[in-house]
């Protein structure tokens, strides 16, 4: 049987990627996330954690031998050489194994959440891209309210990312959450019956 359809998630910090992935979720989808694939890398006793002390030194990690996650946030986003050498380490361990969740998923469609997509430059086979987009003015507001950082933060923070225009383009579809959840469900519902369309086709389709 063919694998099951990828769909990447992608969006810009703040605009609502991770509230449509549950919503996808909610609807029975497999979802593969690279955020928690992410956080699982570093945890103690994984090799890239290893790596990133031996990199970045050992003022990187704790006491107890867990990763600092907020000064390793603070010296790569200040830092372009740094946030590299960083991406170097985890973005190929990511695609990995985010492939291996994919070839498994046992739903005929799963999402791939990526939020740096566009900034990794990584190929994760996808059939389509889904773009979470809201203008920059609301980015600011939601992740001051949601992560309590200062303005000059959020603006290190949003430069490190890439542009909404360089998202935009890489996209096959885009929802814009720019008002209510509920709106955004109603996006991704809909979204949801075209994907699980895609999906049956893609299924009946015999191998090459």
């Amino acid at each position: 049987m063919a694998a099951a359809l990828r769909i990447g998630l992608t969006g810009g910090m703040g605009s609502g990627k991770s509230e449509a992935a549950r919503e996808f979720a909610r609807l029975g989808v497999t979802v593969i996330d690279t955020d928690l694939i992410a956080r699982e890398l570093v945890e103690p006793g994984q090799p890239a954690l290893a790596e990133i002390a031996e990199s970045f030194g050992a003022t990187m990690l704790d006491a107890a031998g867990r990763l600092e996650r907020k000064r390793l946030r603070s010296l790569v986003f200040a830092d372009p050489a740094q946030r590299a050498r960083l991406e170097a380490i985890l973005h190929p361990r990511i695609r990995e194994e985010a492939l291996r969740q994919a070839a498994r998923a046992p739903t005929p469609y799963c999402v791939v959440v990526i939020p740096l997509l566009v900034e990794s430059g990584g190929d994760y086979g996808l059939d389509r891209v889904l773009l979470i987009d809201c203008p920059e003015a609301i980015q600011r507001e939601r992740v001051g309210a949601r992560d309590g950082l200062s303005p000059e933060q959020i603006e290190a923070a949003l430069a490190a990312q890439a542009t909404r225009a360089a998202r935009r383009a890489l996209a096959d579809d885009i929802i814009v959450n720019d008002s209510s959840l509920s709106a955004l469900t109603v996006a991704v519902r809909r979204l949801h019956q075209r994907y699980s369309a895609l999906a049956s086709e893609h299924l009946r389709r015999p191998p090459s």
